[in-house]
């Protein structure tokens, strides 16, 4: 006969098959970010399971500290500028969507902040690996756009020739796709698994996918943070075996970065448009060109205290102003041009300290801080001001900080301290 399970066995067994409240929220925002691959229609899937993912997650309370009060406020100050510069503009439909657009995507930052400052590793776990997935969906359909494959080069690729994927612009695809390969290059340098080598293969779809954005920003933008996570991994290492182990693998990884350029750029037209996206373009120089406008725009905005008003920089120059700090103050008038450099500054602060500073959240910080730090710098030369994954990263790394002040604090109260840095599966 076989004999019961024992009493103290089947509770185990029960809770592992339970549903629980956390259990869906985590499945609610791997969908969500997810999703977040998908923006050429409107509103996005990513819009409309943030409608049930933050509500989801709210209903189940949070903590918040004195990190996340300061940024929150900070985003409401910015946010407000932006309402009353529009104030003289509201029954213009433009103005006004793109205002409230901006509202959305405030609140949305604010969320991550909160949502991101618990159950910290675990969440970021599982939001990074559901964006990954979605980035890698994207590169996947972007390398069948650009081969014309079941006829999807018709919808997904620009006039010009460059690869738009799931997007609308390609600047915002081919930067989309950094923060997966941040995610992957870090697994791949601190893997210790022979298995980590599988993960060559997605991280050269990304990369190729952001190569045929044709976005001299991506470009660049992929360069600087993929360096800086090597460089950040290599200075942070716990021992010379895995400092010598990231040498190997950073070299390898170029070698065969290099090799894949040589082949793909060994095609005549794909070398020619290359070298033609590096150079410079009528829309570029000029009086009436993208600098020549911001040249204008600057005396201009002296003289007045609340800006164009939101999204009528256009008006005065025929163009966006191509320029995410010139584009703060022309939207949110001088108050909120400054708070949106405060944060940016601020942010600055906070990431290269969880970069460096010892705590469980420092390999985070070595994804997410140089994805955005990357965004912030194309914000000199493009508009990210309502780039969905600059305010998914902005919450992130606050809600790091928030996670690593309270960590600091309770290591000054525990008695003995506990271990100074956890560490994350890379196998």
């Amino acid at each position: 006969m076989t004999s019961a399970p024992t009493s103290s066995a089947m509770p185990v067994a029960m809770r592992r098959r339970r549903l629980t409240y956390e259990n869906v929220v985590d499945a609610a925002f791997a969908v969500f970010m997810f999703v977040g691959c998908v923006e050429f229609i409107e509103p996005s899937p990513y819009d409309l399971v943030s409608l049930i993912a933050i509500p989801l997650w709210f209903l189940g309370g949070f903590k918040i500290n004195a990190v996340q009060v300061l940024i929150s406020a900070l985003w409401l100050i910015f946010l407000f500028c932006g309402f009353v510069a529009l104030v003289p503009y509201w029954g213009e439909d433009s103005a006004r969507i793109f205002q409230l657009l901006e509202l959305y995507l405030v609140g949305t930052t604010i969320a991550f902040t909160l949502y991101f400052g618990e159950r910290t590793l675990h969440r970021s776990e599982i939001c990074l690996q559901a964006f990954t997935w979605g980035a890698l969906f994207s590169a996947f359909l972007s390398l069948l756009s650009y081969f014309n494959i079941a006829g999807l080069g018709v919808k997904l690729i620009t006039v010009e020739g460059r690869v738009s994927g799931t997007f609308k612009d390609p600047n915002v695809f081919g930067s989309y796709l950094i923060l997966a390969q941040a995610f992957l290059l870090q697994k791949l340098l601190l893997g210790t698994s022979a298995r980590r080598i599988l993960l060559v293969l997605p991280l050269a779809l990304l990369l190729i996918g952001t190569f045929v954005s044709y976005s001299r920003g991506s470009w660049g933008s992929s360069i600087v943070c993929l360096t800086m996570i090597g460089v950040a991994s290599f200075f942070t290492a716990d021992n010379a075996a895995t400092r010598r182990r990231i040498l190997f693998t950073g070299f390898a990884l170029l070698a065969l970065i290099v090799l894949m350029l040589v082949i793909i750029l060994s095609q005549d037209s794909i070398r020619e448009f290359f070298l033609w996206r590096i150079g410079s373009h009528d829309y570029d120089e000029g009086s009436t060109g993208r600098f020549g406008n911001q040249e204008h725009a600057l005396p201009m905005l002296l003289d007045l205290p609340w800006g164009f008003g939101p999204l009528r920089f256009r008006d005065y120059f025929g163009l966006e102003p191509h320029e995410s700090y010139i584009g703060a103050f022309a939207n949110d008038g001088w108050l909120g041009g400054l708070t949106w450099i405060l944060i940016v500054v601020l942010t600055g602060v906070v990431g290269f300290r969880l970069m460096v500073v010892r705590s469980p959240f420092r390999r985070l910080g070595q994804i997410v801080w140089p994805t955005l730090c990357v965004a912030l710098l194309q914000g000199f030369q493009i508009d990210i001001d309502h780039w969905r994954q600059v305010y998914l990263l902005f919450g992130m790394v606050w809600g790091f900080e928030a996670a690593r002040v309270r960590w600091r604090n309770r290591q000054r109260t525990a008695t003995p301290p506990p271990r100074i840095e956890a560490r994350a599966d890379y196998g």
